[in-house]
């Protein structure tokens, strides 16, 4: 009599075929890495929501308000520093929007940044959009109650 052979447990690719696909704790801890330095940039309103069970283009997507396009860059450099420097030097695949800076947009493959000004925010609605996912609101230094 044969033996049933169980197949292997099928996972997404990696993003980026030159490193290994992250572990979802890791890609957690990747998008928390994120939400760290959009708050580290006074961004309003940092949303993470877990997009793996529904969309094959992300595990994560962090959403962060800034108020100018000039601290939407600067959320959107804080993210790539952060993230650069603690990771080991992890770059995003791509960039996009940071001439204009109204909505930045960087793609580390399980994990979407996205910095709008509240106009953008509000005309794309991406929470509705994938409002199917777990959403996460990150309580940054200023939400954070004092003792």
């Amino acid at each position: 009599m044969a033996e049933a052979v169980n197949p292997a447990p099928t996972t997404k690719p990696s993003p980026d075929p030159s490193r290994p696909r992250l572990d979802p704790d890791d890609s957690k801890a990747l998008a928390l890495l994120a939400a760290e330095a959009c708050d580290d940039r006074k961004a309003a309103d940092i949303v993470l929501i877990h997009v793996e069970e529904i969309s094959s283009i992300a595990d994560w997507f962090v959403i962060a308000t800034g108020y100018s396009d000039v601290q939407v860059r600067a959320i959107a450099r804080s993210v790539e520093d952060k993230i650069e420097e603690e990771s080991g030097g992890r770059l995003p695949l791509r960039k996009e929007g940071q001439t204009e800076g109204r909505w930045v947009l960087l793609d580390y493959g399980e994990v979407i940044v996205h910095a709008l000004t509240p106009e953008e925010r509000s005309y794309y609605d991406l929470e509705s959009f994938w409002g199917h996912g777990e959403k996460e609101t990150y309580l940054g230094s200023a939400q954070t109650p004092t003792a």
